[in-house]
């Protein structure tokens, strides 16, 4: 398959526990700016994709995180501040980010992947735009799947993954791009 994008969420997938630190106390794991590097080491483009409510409640602002992001070498940032209660069409499960990426930088959404720790989020988001959807079973990725299973029982995900580096192993084994 011809992968176009791989988004991540951040939280629990890239570092951190799952709840909010600030993007200048923030650690990504061991292993999570080597995946990514992966995933440019076969041409395939990098997307974050968080929800982070406390943008909106003034705890850290966009340019935190887009300057944090930078850091780790996406290619984009899609970043929603609102909370769930906002009714906006960005939060996820809500796919707007994904749809405002697939604009922004022409891409099928049904070649791409997410890659996340949250069924009921990061997995339905990706359901509903036809991405390929990964969890993780770092962050909050075991209780995803195993004690919150019904929040998202009607959504298998493609492939579950130890951690964001087995998660871009995977990626990588189903990708016809070439290793440049």
């Amino acid at each position: 398959m011809n992968i176009e994008a791989v988004f991540v969420d951040r939280d629990g997938t890239i570092g951190g526990t799952g709840h909010f630190i600030h993007p200048k106390d923030f650690s990504p794991y061991s292993f999570s700016r080597d995946a990514l590097q992966l995933l440019k080491d076969h041409s395939i483009k990098t997307f974050v994709c968080t929800n982070q409510h406390r943008i909106s409640r003034g705890e850290a602002t966009l340019d935190d995180f887009y300057k944090e992001f930078q850091s780790y070498g996406f290619d984009d940032a899609f970043i929603c501040p609102h909370t769930s209660e906002d009714d906006c069409h960005c939060h996820k499960p809500k796919p707007g980010m994904l749809l405002e990426a697939s604009q922004k930088h022409k891409l099928d959404l049904t070649k791409t992947v997410f890659i996340g720790d949250v069924g009921s989020t990061d997995m339905l988001a990706a359901h509903s735009v036809g991405a390929m959807k990964v969890l993780v079973l770092t962050g909050w990725g075991q209780g995803s799947l195993n004690q919150y299973r019904e929040n998202w029982a009607d959504i298998d995900p493609d492939y579950v993954a130890e951690n964001l580096l087995d998660a871009v192993k995977w990626v990588i084994s189903k990708s016809n791009h070439p290793n440049r």
